[in-house]
């Protein structure tokens, strides 16, 4: 592989905006968001949901940043922050950085290489402290080690090739965290090197963050703080931002029904509808009886009305898709064309119903004798909502199904310790990559693998696209992947959804991106035109 290298100074003073091209910017003032739950602690390493890296995007810096005024993620978007360039080795298989000089962190101590050595010895599981729980771990199984060279070079050492690697770097949930800092301490209180510095947590109440005065980057933040209040209840949520108690709604959560209440109670505001990398997807427990037959899995996925899940929830607004996000949204999903031969995605619903309620037939359930079962879902509307509709749609094929709404706080937990049979679950891509979704969701063995799917031969392929340089055969690759899946019933993906962020008309300076809820929110060009 070519060497490449990326220190232009010109680029570097553009991409951090060192110099402003404008002064209208206004210093001060608070943001109020309203958050939709409470997240079990404040470490992004540790949390696999929204909830947590949202709120706590600001407090940290990644070696690697997709711009945050592109809404678009690529690899073409990928700008330095604590990085201030790289280079891969003529093999692809070493990823050097040279690492900015002045950096703090929150309690004064300074920014050096062995802190990115001891964040991903972590992650990776070579540290003597370890993670209570790590979901990314999977993300880096080809990592083979990082190396501090001095205190302002690290390299990262791969097995194999991957390309892939600047892109999982450059994700919200890839903060550097501190060697001198705690694991157990970053849940509570985390230290970081961000715009903003930590401030409180009150579980069920809100979370605050303030301005850091000794940030590196000169002029940021311009406001003063952040404050996120929880408020589960979402109408009571929206009424709040209608009766501007809220600057900001929690980023996309505002259903396509709900943005005509939005514009009758508060005209002012500023709505944007993205098309976003998640979904709601089903999630068996392979381990459990009768569900370690796959053909009841079968049965589930053949019953699935993806359209009326659209049409109810979004009136029509949604994306019907495989593992990855789907054009032309997403860079790698499968187009519609590919999708169709596939099972559960015929668009003659009722013909598929006919054959899963002769499989289940077969297997001794009937309308007489149906298939009890309690379907797992977050105790948020976006969850709870669809797993409602998937329960009406299983009563179709013989399956009674009682909902079991979950606090996203011990929503993990639960999936890892497989205290569930059958869940809907919501899924996002941290980035628009095959990589993270696929090592982490359907590798075997993989820790949030939680339907247990396993398939050697698509473990080699999935090595395979991973090492691939050449963008088109890489897809290629995965769509075959991908279609697999589908066949399998690995985790059938009901449907991608779309949702509005609103605003005060005098909230700017950030963007609402459409390929990741995850990567947005470092908010230090944000201000108050008030």
């Amino acid at each position: 592989m070519i060497t490449r290298t990326i220190v232009a100074t010109g680029v570097l003073l553009l991409a951090l905006g060192a110099a402003d091209p404008t002064s209208a910017q206004k210093q001060g003032g608070t943001l109020n968001i309203y958050h939709r739950d409470s997240p079990a602690s404040m470490s992004i390493l540790e949390e696999a949901t929204v909830s947590t890296s949202m709120p706590m995007m600001g407090v940290f810096n990644n070696l690697l940043l997709y711009d945050q005024h592109m809404p678009q993620n690529s690899m073409q978007a990928i700008v330095p922050e604590l990085a201030t360039g790289w280079a891969w080795s003529e093999d692809g298989k070493a990823l050097s950085f040279t690492l900015r000089e002045g950096v703090k962190w929150h309690d004064g101590r300074p920014f050096i290489a062995n802190d990115v050595k001891c964040t991903w010895d972590l992650v990776t599981g070579k540290s003597s402290e370890k993670l209570r729980i790590n979901p990314r771990k999977a993300w880096y199984q080809n990592l083979e080690g990082v190396t501090a060279n001095g205190d302002f070079e690290v390299t990262f050492r791969l097995k194999q090739p991957q390309p892939a690697l600047l892109a999982l770097l450059a994700s919200g949930l890839a903060p550097v965290y501190p060697c001198h800092v705690l694991p157990r301490d970053m849940r509570a209180h985390p230290i970081g090197t961000g715009a903003f510095k930590f401030v409180e947590f009150k579980p069920n109440e809100s979370i605050k963050i303030r301005r850091n005065p000794d940030y590196w980057r000169q002029g940021r933040p311009f406001l003063d703080g952040i404050e996120w209040t929880v408020v589960p209840n979402r109408s009571t949520a929206i009424l709040g931002f209608a009766a501007g108690k809220f600057d900001m709604t929690w980023p996309y959560d505002v259903a396509i029904p709900l943005l005509k209440d939005i514009k009758a109670q508060a005209p002012q505001a500023i709505c944007e509808v993205a098309p976003l990398n998640a979904q709601r997807s089903l999630i068996v427990n392979r381990e459990v009886a009768p569900f370690d037959n796959p053909e009841i899995g079968r049965a589930m996925a053949l019953s699935l009305d993806r359209k009326a899940f659209i049409d109810i929830l979004d009136e029509g607004q949604g994306d019907i898709g495989g593992a990855l996000l789907p054009p032309p949204a997403g860079a790698w999903g499968l187009p519609p064309e590919l999708l169709r031969d596939l099972p559960g995605y015929s668009p003659d619903v009722e013909k598929r119903r006919t054959e899963a309620r002769g499989i289940m037939e077969k297997l001794g359930f009937g309308p007489d004798h149906p298939l009890a079962v309690k379907v797992s879902a977050r105790n948020i509307p976006i969850s709870r909502d669809p797993a409602i509709i998937l329960i009406d749609q299983l009563k179709t094929i013989h399956i009674n199904g009682e909902l079991d709404p979950v606090d996203t706080a011990v929503w993990l937990p639960k999936l890892l310790r497989k205290d569930y049979v059958v869940g809907l679950n919501l899924g996002a891509g941290a980035i628009d990559d095959p990589d993270p979704i696929f090592y982490t969701s359907y590798a075997c063995g993989a820790d949030l693998n939680v339907t247990r799917y396993c398939n050697p031969e698509i473990d080699k392929l999935i090595d395979r696209q991973s090492m691939e340089p050449d963008r088109e055969q890489r897809k290629r690759l995965v769509w075959d992947i991908d279609r697999q899946l589908q066949s399998d019933g690995a985790r059938p993906i009901i449907f991608y959804y779309r949702a509005a962020t609103c605003w005060q008309p005098y909230v700017k300076g950030f963007t609402i991106m459409v390929n990741s809820i995850f990567n947005g929110w470092r908010m230090e060009d944000a201000w108050l035109d008030k």
